[in-house]
């Protein structure tokens, strides 16, 4: 029996898989102080790719995208130009991810808002549209305004791959005043499409004029612009 018992260890007197356990024990270990030390790596290179995106619709905003070039992108965002190649292959690919995060946001958390409000009337759905669209501007203003400013100056090649999320968002709108229409909450002979144009129109070229710098100054304009939307301007 003795020999037996023996036979069923290693030379080091360990059973048979102690080594391989221990060295797929070590290969963890490894793994994860590898995956520790590429942390700081990996933070460093988003903050460096948000900082490239930043600093790109600052300067779309402000000068368009065909006046704008690598290099001042670079520059604004404190960095060598060639560092940009790093995160993005061109000019186009930093314009497509600016286009779509601002809209992106925005069409989230407008969503998200009408969706977590449960039953309530149309009125107040659209009321809290307007509230999480004004709150995403403040949020991506960069983004937003870009987007604004100079969509309409694009190529149309450049324009196509923002199509369909552009639509999207505008008929997500337009259900919100077909149903309000519906339920007798807005008028039977409002035209949605231009109602909706209006509104978001409106909504977007607040940043033009309004300081967005905190959330009760942008819950205050949404509230009057739902009453304006709703009540007009006529004295009650």
């Amino acid at each position: 029996m003795r020999a037996i018992r023996s036979s069923t260890r290693s030379r080091d007197g360990s059973r048979p898989g102690a080594a391989a356990r221990r060295s797929k024990a070590t290969s963890v270990a490894n793994k994860r102080n590898t995956e520790a030390e590429d942390a700081p790596a990996q933070l460093k290179s988003e903050r460096s790719r948000d900082l490239i995106l930043k600093s790109a619709a600052q300067l779309f905003r402000r000068q368009g995208f065909s006046a704008t070039t690598l290099r001042q992108i670079a520059a604004k965002a404190k960095i060598k130009a060639g560092s940009i190649y790093y995160h993005f292959d061109s000019k186009e690919e930093i314009l497509d991810e600016v286009l779509d995060r601002g809209l992106r946001h925005v069409f989230e958390t407008v969503k998200n808002a009408v969706e977590q409000a449960g039953k309530v009337s149309h009125r107040r759905r659209i009321g809290l549209a307007i509230e999480a669209h004004l709150v995403a501007l403040l949020e991506t203003s960069d983004f937003t305004s870009a987007n604004i400013r100079i969509y309409g100056q694009l190529p149309e090649h450049l324009k196509k791959p923002h199509r369909p999320l552009r639509r999207a968002y505008a008929e997500y709108w337009d259900q919100l005043f077909i149903n309000a229409r519906r339920a007798g909450e807005i008028r039977a002979d409002m035209e949605v499409v231009p109602l909706r144009m209006f509104v978001i129109g409106a909504l977007n070229w607040t940043i033009e004029w309004f300081r967005l710098e905190n959330r009760d100054a942008v819950l205050e304009l949404a509230r009057r612009t739902e009453t304006l939307i709703f009540e007009g301007v006529n004295k009650p």
